[in-house]
């Protein structure tokens, strides 16, 4: 915990960009009836009776200090799609950065060794080298501000029904799009201070030196 937060005081550097990682599963759902239009001053009408369209998952990035976002759609959850994602991170969005700090919750798919799955040794270094990873604990995933950025993904795109896999990805494109235009950062505040004084019984006891 403490380390993630001593890298969450970090001052921002460009070189060296602090993104943070999350995905989540996300519920394909299409109508069975079709709901009627909006009216002027009515809300759409939509029937409580849906279809299940299968489920996909959504990858998202986020810089809190530089205010850059990423959101991309897999069907799957697997190694090789984790891994792609994060040479897109290396080779698209920072393919300048001298290091990227790397914070995310400690997945089993979230390790280098699902580069090499997807790449041949080589380019699996490469990209390895380029990342500075930082776990989050055990239960401690709250720690992740990309959860964050996934609630707020919620409430602007996701709270609706969203029939298939292409039309997610097109919505979660102009919002990513939005959320890169407006420059939405996130500010911390929870630091390591806090953390010993608020979650002081989550600390071990220390034994002094005259016991």
């Amino acid at each position: 915990m403490e380390d993630v937060l001593d890298v969450y005081e970090m001052p921002y550097n460009h070189i060296r960009p602090v993104v943070c990682m999350d995905e989540k599963p996300y519920q394909l759902l299409g109508d069975v009836r079709e709901p009627l239009p909006m009216r002027p001053g009515d809300d759409r009408k939509t029937d409580s009776e849906y279809k299940r369209n299968g489920t996909c998952s959504i990858f998202a990035f986020v810089e809190p200090l530089g205010g850059k976002h990423h959101a991309s759609v897999h069907e799957h959850r697997t190694a090789v799609d984790w891994a792609h994602e994060i040479k897109y991170l290396s080779d698209v969005m920072y393919p300048d950065a001298e290091k990227i700090i790397l914070v995310m919750d400690n997945l089993n798919t979230h390790k280098p060794a699902s580069l090499y799955r997807a790449f041949p040794p080589a380019e699996a270094r490469r990209i390895t080298r380029r990342l500075e990873i930082h776990y989050t604990p055990k239960h401690g995933s709250w720690l992740d501000m990309a959860e964050i950025e996934l609630n707020v993904m919620t409430r602007q795109c996701l709270a609706r029904r969203i029939e298939d896999i292409n039309l997610l990805r097109s919505e979660l494109s102009a919002w990513e799009t939005e959320r890169n235009n407006d420059e939405a950062k996130i500010q911390w505040h929870f630091q390591t201070g806090d953390a010993r004084e608020k979650l002081i019984s989550l600390y071990p006891t220390y034994i002094t030196a005259d016991h």
